[in-house]
């Protein structure tokens, strides 16, 4: 990396800050999603072309993992230090202080720790939460045990909040205590200094590693454990009833949902499963920065029973309950804020299986899974060598609602129009399938592609940070088994596009009965077998949702010896008005497309040579056989499926997307 760097023009000091932030960044032991830190004092040239001393440093929010050189903005270290002798400096000031000190203007904003690295004389700083360490400063007498551990190297801070004021009280014992090689922050994590990369880094894994060797003589208790919980019904359909719980209708009637991921390991499942669960969950985080993206506490929901729907319901309203009035606690010893978040849980534990992470989005639902899951072993440690005892309620609080983190929350806009919502692709691994998952993931939808071709759905999948599965449409039991997996994944359904299908043709007179009868399996009964499954889902979120379905202009305008395929569109076709019949009272909605000539696993280069050659047309002459003259593309067939999914009061639509054909308009 130092070669790569040199040829680039990045000094040797900076291209080994990147590589040794990466090693921190890769174990998740020591950090996750962006949090942690490194810093480099070093000579850099500011916009008058001078050589000044400065500070690079971490933006905010990076990952350690994937740190590049954009991601460690260099700050005039003269113009930070400049701020060390004031006694005081709000917020705000500070983030407005920090931004002007950019020798870049443009470059991101750097890490609210960045006074902390710049009041420290040390030119490598590496800043990690790692698990260990976590777990003997979130005791009692953290103080005590980490002086007892790491030895009069480490100097100890009490637990303060990132900013001005921590980083002049570690300033100042730094200054006494120069023998120093490390800052560990109580219930915060770990500081590591050195003149070198190797140095810092090395320090920090020697350090973590004793703190580890501590929790490794310590036994595990066996404690009383209480038999097993049977779960009273299985995760994937606890998880709608979860999703349609958290839900929230806004003032214009849209509907807010989240996604929620399912976690079910085995050391989640012995917590969730503890006799102390409520009382070591609902101590809150290991560490405050946690509560961005877990809240407070978790939801723990016991075992559920009969009524399971009104349960959850219940539950999470006593949740939001008690949220409300954690801030209302808090909000006047702030001066106030801007406005309150929603209520409701991004954690939820369910004895018997496992835990969810909820999130307005896909990733922040996972993020929170993953932090809670990193919690379990901390929380489990702690409680193993000790009392389980992490920051104060206000102290979570402050970070939850700290001005220039809502300020980032304003900044963000408004959210993409599928935000929160689930969205199902049949043949989603190519062609229109392909396209309509790009598109609505492009939109904000959580994606989920099933295929036959499995190795296509996780492609297609992968590209979008979706949920790709193998998947034969036609088989019932296969269908239901993709629906639960989506569910576990992502918690249910709102939008489904009931894609799949293939093309078979012959002389309706002659052709066989076997032929007719496949093309009936996947054209219009597996459109049928999907669409229930996600009834089934929908209802038990009680949100409504979306059934989309590929119709084809078949279904309208049947072509000689293309019965076997044009019928059951012509069934499914019907089939879209006959689910808005009889599910519209669950706020379900459908819509069909039909489409005519779409380059896809349905019309291949082949065929629209065989075709055109028939017409005695050029290949481009065939495929711009419409009124409008061009050529129809899978791009716009899935723009037809998006403007169906958005039109909240539609439903039974149909719409044409073949670049106008008068024989296939619906009279």
């Amino acid at each position: 990396m130092v070669r790569a760097g040199a040829k680039n023009g990045i000094h040797a000091d900076l291209a080994l800050r990147l590589y040794t932030a990466r090693l921190l960044g890769g174990n998740g032991a020591l950090v996750r999603h962006g949090g942690g830190n490194t810093s480099l004092k070093a000579p850099a040239c500011d916009t008058a072309g001078r050589i000044i001393d400065a500070l690079y440093i971490k933006a905010s929010g990076q990952d350690l993992a994937a740190l590049d050189l954009a991601g460690m903005p260099a700050l005039d270290l003269a113009q930070l230090r400049a701020l060390q002798p004031r006694k005081r400096l709000d917020d705000s000031s500070m983030v407005g202080a920090l931004r002007a000190a950019r020798l870049d203007a443009d470059a991101p904003d750097p890490s609210v720790e960045t006074l902390l690295h710049a009041f420290l004389p040390f030119k490598f700083i590496d800043h990690t939460h790692a698990d260990a360490v976590l777990a003997l400063t979130n005791q009692p007498d953290g103080a005590g045990l980490c002086r007892q551990v790491f030895g009069p190297e480490v100097i100890i801070q009490p637990y303060a909040m990132s900013g001005f004021k921590l980083a002049k009280q570690a300033a100042r014992l730094a200054s006494d205590n120069p023998e120093a090689h490390a800052l560990v922050v109580l219930k915060h994590g770990l500081f590591s200094f050195g003149d070198t990369a190797r140095q810092a880094y090395g320090r920090m894994l020697r350090l973590v590693s004793a703190a580890e060797r501590h929790l490794g003589r310590v036994p595990r208790r066996s404690g009383r454990a209480r038999p097993k919980a049977r779960a009273s019904m299985a995760a994937a359909k606890l998880a709608p009833l979860l999703r349609g719980a958290v839900a929230e209708v806004t003032d214009n009637g849209d509907t807010c949902r989240m996604i929620a991921e399912f976690r079910g390991a085995k050391p989640i499942r012995d917590f969730v499963d503890s006799r102390r669960l409520a009382r070591l969950a609902g101590k809150g985080p290991a560490t405050p920065d946690h509560v961005i993206w877990t809240k407070p506490k978790p939801l723990i929901l016991p075992f559920i029973g009969p009524a399971a729907a009104a349960k959850v319901h219940q539950a999470v309203t006593a949740y939001a309950k008690d949220y409300r009035a954690y801030v209302a606690r808090h909000r006047r010893r702030l001066g106030g804020i801007s406005a309150p978040l929603d209520p409701y849980p991004r954690v939820v534990l369910a004895t018997g299986l496992g835990l969810f992470g909820l999130g307005p989005t896909a990733r922040e639902a996972a993020i929170a899974a993953d932090l809670f899951e990193t919690n379990i072993k901390i929380i489990t440690d702690a409680a193993r060598i000790g009392v389980y005892a992490p920051a104060s309620e206000a102290d979570l609080f402050a970070i939850e609602y700290w001005p220039p983190e809502q300020a980032k929350r304003a900044a963000q806009g408004p959210a993409p129009p599928l935000a929160g919502q689930v969205a199902l692709v049949t043949g989603g691994g190519s062609g229109i399938g392909a396209a309509t998952a790009e598109l609505f993931a492009a939109q904000g939808a959580a994606v989920a592609v099933l295929d036959l071709d499995a190795a296509a759905a996780r492609r297609v999948a992968g590209a979008i940070a979706g949920l790709g599965l193998g998947c034969d449409v036609t088989e019932p039991g296969a269908v239901a088994e993709a629906f639960d997996q989506i569910c576990l994944a992502f918690g249910g359904v709102d939008i489904v596009v009931s894609n799949a299908g293939a093309a078979w043709q012959g002389e309706i007179g002659t052709v066989a009965a076997a032929v007719l009868r496949k093309s009936f399996e996947l054209n219009f009964f597996a459109h049928q077998s999907v669409a229930q499954n996600a009834v089934r889902v929908m209802r038990a979120q009680g949100t409504g949702g979306c059934l989309l379905f590929n119709a084809s202009k078949q279904a309208v305008n049947p072509g000689a010896d293309f019965g076997p395929y044009g019928l059951p569109k012509a069934a499914t076709l019907f089939l879209t008005r006959q689910y808005a019949l009889d599910h519209g009272k669950d706020g379900i909605r459908t819509g069909a497309v039909n489409a005519d000539r779409i380059r896809s696993g349905l019309l291949t280069g082949k065929m629209i040579n065989q075709r055109s050659k028939a017409r005695g047309l050029s290949q481009t002459e065939y495929m711009e056989g419409n009124l409008l003259g061009r050529e129809v593309t899978a791009g716009d067939v899935a723009q037809a499926f998006l403007d169906l999914a958005l039109a909240r009061a539609t439903t039974g639509a149909v719409i044409s997307v073949d670049g106008g054909n008068i024989a296939a308009a619906l009279r």
